[in-house]
């Protein structure tokens, strides 16, 4: 019987982690802003992630990019996260920071030109504590959080 109650308790606590999980499947497709709308020939990148994240927890995500091609990272998130989430983009090789989001008046949107082939580590940092709009929940809430990859042919320049 003991058994049985431990698999049982096990098989619960998987499931409840599985479902707070899928939770925020798609939640960069479905809520992070995209132009893409607007007749730019911009595309889905599949590297693009979402995932739940507690207030004060950061991630890391790794990213290929190619040269001669044109992102747009763009991250989102919840409101009871505020409307601000930090993020600093590294050469995955050198470590050499390449972007930070809290330098650049906490944009949420990045675009750049990759100059060569290369592997990207993009960390994604959660503020903690309570935001301007949510007072009353706590720093131990979860959110989702998602991070839009886009990418597109670039632009040819010069002659």
């Amino acid at each position: 019987m003991k058994y049985v109650l431990t698999i049982f308790l096990s098989a619960a606590l998987s499931a409840s982690v599985f479902s707070q999980a899928s939770v925020c499947t798609g939640f960069h497709k479905k809520y992070c802003e995209t132009e893409s709308a607007k007749g730019e020939r911009w595309q889905y990148n599949a590297q693009s992630k979402s995932g739940l994240f507690d207030q004060g927890s950061s991630s890391k995500l790794r990213c290929v990019v190619y040269k001669g091609m044109d992102y747009r990272i763009t991250v989102c998130c919840e409101t009871i996260l505020g409307d601000k989430v930090n993020y600093k983009i590294f050469d995955s090789r050198t470590k050499e920071l390449l972007f930070d989001n809290a330098t650049a008046e906490d944009t949420q949107m990045f675009e750049f030109q990759s100059a060569s082939t290369r592997q990207l580590l993009i960390e994604v940092l959660v503020p903690k504590g309570a935001t301007d709009k949510d007072k009353h929940k706590s720093s131990q809430d979860a959110a989702c959080v998602g991070l839009l990859i886009e990418h597109k042919q670039a632009d040819k320049q010069g002659f």
